[in-house]
């Protein structure tokens, strides 16, 4: 009877997930906003109770209910176009580009001379009004300028910049290019993330099984609302530092450490925020993680910094200070007590403190949980707007079973859909206080006395 209601769950999960990539689109002028949370809320309502059901199933259909879930709703976010998010059209952008013998770093989008490599989905061409005038049109498409003064309609943004993404991204983007040509639209790099994204759920339930650890938490991975919506129907380049970051952690903690730390590698040159990972591993790791890591992350580089040069730093500094992370100005809740440039240095402090916590206490045996707390503590307090850099949280809960961090990504998730200040602290500071009474619960009575230095005789 569990097994069928759960069935039932993930079915209306993924009807539910297909009803929204088709029905509702952050781009609409007229979008409703009640609307968006409420699905987005409904999703999130079936994977808990999903979840909770799952954890009274027989072992035997765990593995069959997790798999099966997972590709059902994953499938089920290919639906459509991405709705809360142009990257993707960047990515196919910078694919295109490389398959032609270009550096994605040499030239903007914008640029003249590219002109000839524009395909018509991504770079429509302008409609002319009953009056003459030229409009772009299209909900994800924008109205810039080339360089030559030409007006310019593009579904990606940031036109007048390069590329920000690091080399492991821009690799994957040229293999699916490659693959398939300039012409087909979104759904190959959403293919992308639903391949990956079942590759981590495979992962997670042969890395928990050889631990002893219980199957049923990877659910908490491969039923998760937000994988379906930003790994795979807004394709976030994210998910292939996931899959590489998961395949470290059990490296390493299986005491393979080169591998793992080039996996890491992979992983930080994917994407930076996969750095994270790496202060719960050094105790075990050492220098020759560090080595390892640094050695891959540079040598993916090195083609990319022959052809371009200093060039391919990017937009990252100008994306930095667009997002507020340079005036302080982006952190929820650190600006309340530390308001203007201020906030960036107790940011600071305060992850330097969890990184020292997190390298001195991590059992080596059991990585994950520091991992959980690092890359966790980092999104609350820097508060992003975008939600899919909480993919990288998301195996760390499965593998410790500690749902209560799923706040996070819910939080991040309703500032990007409900873009309101007060309603984003309310929500992190519910994240942050339900995170650490659940936490002192699970550590047992005296949890509090335990940390405090033992009284003189």
């Amino acid at each position: 009877m569990r097994i069928t209601i759960i069935a039932t769950l993930l079915a209306l999960s993924a009807a539910l997930t297909a009803f929204g990539v088709i029905a509702l689109d952050l781009f609409e002028p007229d979008r409703d906003e009640v609307q968006l949370v409420l699905v987005t809320s409904a999703l999130w309502l079936l994977f808990g109770v999903a979840y909770w059901l799952l954890r009274r199933v027989n072992a035997r259909a765990v593995i069959a209910l997790v798999l099966a879930g997972s590709a059902l709703i994953g499938g089920a976010a290919m639906v459509g176009p991405p709705n809360t998010s142009t990257d993707s059209a960047r990515y196919a952008w910078d694919g295109i580009v490389q398959t032609n013998g270009i550096s994605p770093y040499a030239f903007t989008p914008a640029d003249a001379r590219l002109d000839s490599l524009r395909p018509d989905w991504l770079f429509p061409a302008p409609q002319t009004t009953a009056a003459g005038k030229e409009i772009c049109v299209g909900e994800r498409i924008a109205t810039t300028r080339t360089t030559d003064g030409d007006r310019l309609c593009s579904a990606l943004n940031r036109t007048a910049v390069p590329t920000i993404y690091p080399p492991a991204s821009e690799i994957l983007f040229v293999g699916v290019r490659f693959l398939t040509g300039p012409e087909p639209e979104y759904w190959p790099l959403q293919l992308t993330g639903l391949l990956l994204s079942l590759g981590t759920t495979a992962l997670l339930l042969v890395g928990m099984r050889r631990r002893g650890l219980d199957e049923r938490n990877a659910a908490l991975w491969a039923w998760c609302p937000l994988v379906a919506t930003e790994a795979i129907t807004n394709s976030h380049v994210d998910m292939l530092g996931v899959i590489f970051v998961v395949a470290a952690v059990f490296l390493v903690s299986s005491k393979k450490v080169w591998r793992g730390g080039i996996a890491l590698g992979i992983a930080i040159g994917t994407k930076l925020i996969p750095v994270l990972a790496a202060p719960a591993l050094l105790k075990r790791g050492g220098w020759r993680l560090v080595a390892a890591s640094v050695l891959s992350f540079a040598l993916l580089y090195v083609p990319y910094v022959l052809a371009t040069g200093i060039g391919v730093l990017g937009y990252l500094p100008g994306y930095l200070t667009e997002e507020g992370y340079q005036d302080g100005s982006r952190f929820a809740l650190v600006s309340l007590v530390a308001p203007g440039a201020s906030a960036v240095i107790v940011a600071g402090l305060i992850l330097a403190i969890v990184a020292v916590l997190v390298i001195i206490t991590t059992d080596q045996n059991q990585p994950w949980i520091g991992q959980l707390v690092m890359i966790g503590a980092t999104l609350l307090v820097l508060s992003p707007r975008y939600p899919w850099y909480a993919l990288l949280l998301l195996p760390f809960v499965a593998l410790s079973g500690r749902w209560e961090w799923l706040l996070v990504p819910m939080a991040l998730t309703l500032r990007l859909l409900v873009p309101n200040l007060e309603l984003t602290r309310a929500s992190i500071a519910i994240a942050v206080l339900v995170i650490v009474v659940v936490s002192l619960r699970r550590a047992g009575p005296g949890s509090l006395t335990r940390m405090l230095p033992a009284r003189p005789a």
